[in-house]
C-alpha cells in the first residue's frame, strides 16, 4: 500500500473517507501515520472513537473555509508535561481547535460584523460562492437583501426551499414531476420500527441522507441488512430523509436564468455520484457529453429542469440531478449553488456549448439582483 511504502505520516481526509478506511483497510497498513486530521464536514464522535479503536490513531478535527482555503484551525492532541507530572489538555472535541502557526484570522459574525465589512467595501455586486448550510439555505441571502446589494444565484425563499429536500420534493410531486418516494425519519421516535416502516411504505434498497446538506455529504445506499448500522452515521441529525433507491443512469441538467444550458451523464466507478466521486479526481467518474438520449428525451429532461427551476423560483445557475430508469426521469433534487471546481459539472456543460469559464462567471454576475 502506497501509504506505508511511502512512509506517510500525516493523513488529511473527510469523515466520509475515514469510513472507507474503516471498511477496507487493515490497521497495519496505516502504521506510519502519526497524525489524522479531518475537515469539510462534522466529525461524528462515534466515528472518531471507532477509528481510534481500530487503528490506534486519534482523529483531530480541523476547520477551513470551503473551496477558498486549506485548514486554518485544528484540534491538537493532549500532551504530557516535560516532567510527565500532568497531562496538558489542549483538545476539545467538537470545537474548531486552535489557529495554525502563521495564520491570521478575523471571525465575522453574519448578523453584526459582516454588516460592517460590507459597508466598508461597498461592493456593487456580490458573487455568492458559499455552499451548504448558511451559504445556500437562505441565511446569507437574507443578510444581503437587507443591504439591497445585488448578489448572484437564487434568493431567500428559493434557496431555502431547494435546500430542504422534503419541502422541494413535495412541490415536485404536487406539480407532477416524478421524484423517488420518500419518508422522514426521526432518531428520537422512529428507530425501533424503521425496517418494518420501510418495507411497508418503500422497499429496499433505500437512500438515507440529511434533509438540508449539500455535496452528497452523509448520503448512503442501505439494504435491510445494514440500514441500522448506516443510520448511526447520521445520528447527529435529528431528522433525515429516506427515499427509494432508483437504479439507472445518472444525468444532470443545468439552467442559467431562463436558458436551458444543457445536460451531462455521469458513470461513477463507485455505487453512485457521492462526495468522493464529486471532489476526488482519483474516483475517476466518467463524464459523458453529449448525453446519449433521443432528441425527444433530451428535450424532456431539459423541460423538467426548467419547470423545477421556475417552480422553486430560482435565479442564475441551477443544476437538477436526475435518475433515468426504464424511460422515465426521476428528479432527485435541484441545486441553487452548483459547484465551480475543476471537476464540477456546470462549467463542463457550459464549455461544451462554447461558453468559457470566464464567460460563465460574467453571465452569472449579469443576473445578480435583489428582491428575489
Amino acid at each position: 500500500m502506497c501509504i506505508r511504502d511511502s512512509k506517510v505520516t500525516l493523513l488529511l481526509a473527510t469523515p466520509t473517507f475515514l469510513r472507507g478506511y474503516m471498511r477496507r483497510v487493515d490497521p497495519e497498513k496505516l502504521d506510519t501515520i502519526k497524525f489524522v486530521v479531518t475537515g469539510a464536514e462534522k466529525l461524528p464522535k462515534r466515528l472518531a472513537e471507532a477509528f481510534e479503536s481500530k487503528f490506534q490513531k486519534k482523529v483531530m478535527e480541523g476547520y477551513g473555509l470551503t473551496e477558498t482555503s486549506p485548514v486554518t484551525n485544528v484540534n491538537i492532541p493532549n500532551v504530557a508535561a516535560q516532567d510527565k507530572s500532568e497531562l496538558i489538555k489542549s483538545e476539545r472535541f467538537g470545537s474548531v481547535g486552535q489557529f495554525l502557526p502563521g495564520i491570521a484570522v478575523k471571525i465575522t459574525e453574519p448578523n453584526f460584523q459582516l454588516f460592517e465589512v460590507i459597508k466598508k467595501f461597498k461592493p456593487n455586486k456580490i458573487f455568492n460562492a458559499l455552499h451548504g448550510q448558511f451559504g445556500e439555505d437562505g441565511y446569507i441571502q437574507t443578510i444581503l437583501e437587507s443591504f439591497k446589494i445585488p448578489y448572484t444565484h437564487s434568493g431567500v425563499i428559493s434557496s431555502s426551499i431547494a435546500m430542504d429536500k422534503v419541502l422541494s420534493k413535495k412541490i415536485f410531486i404536487k406539480n407532477k414531476i416524478l421524484t423517488p418516494k420518500f419518508l422522514t425519519f426521526s432518531f428520537s421516535k422512529d428507530e425501533k420500527n424503521i425496517v418494518s416502516t420501510i418495507e411497508k411504505k418503500l422497499k429496499f434498497p433505500v437512500v438515507i441522507k440529511p434533509i438540508n446538506e449539500g455535496s452528497s455529504v452523509n448520503v448512503f445506499i442501505c439494504t435491510k441488512k445494514d440500514i441500522k448500522k448506516k443510520l448511526k452515521y447520521l445520528e447527529d441529525y435529528k431528522k433525515i430523509i429516506i427515499e427509494e433507491f432508483i437504479p439507472g443512469r445518472e444525468i444532470q441538467a443545468a439552467m442559467i436564468g431562463s436558458k436551458k444550458l444543457g445536460a451531462i451523464e455521469l458513470k461513477p466507478k463507485r455505487k453512485f455520484y457521492d462526495y468522493q466521486a464529486k471532489y476526488n479526481p482519483k474516483a475517476k467518474t466518467e463524464h459523458i457529453i453529449p448525453v446519449d438520449l433521443s432528441k425527444k428525451k433530451y428535450e424532456q429532461i431539459m423541460r423538467i429542469s426548467s419547470k423545477a427551476h421556475n417552480l422553486v423560483g430560482c435565479r442564475g445557475v441551477t443544476r437538477s440531478d436526475f435518475k433515468y430508469y426504464r424511460g422515465k426521469f426521476y428528479l432527485l433534487e435541484i441545486n441553487t449553488q452548483p459547484g465551480m471546481t475543476k471537476l464540477s459539472l456546470v462549467p463542463e456543460i457550459a464549455a461544451f456549448h462554447g461558453i468559457s469559464f470566464i464567460k460563465l462567471i460574467e453571465l452569472i454576475l449579469k443576473d445578480a439582483s435583489t428582491n428575489k
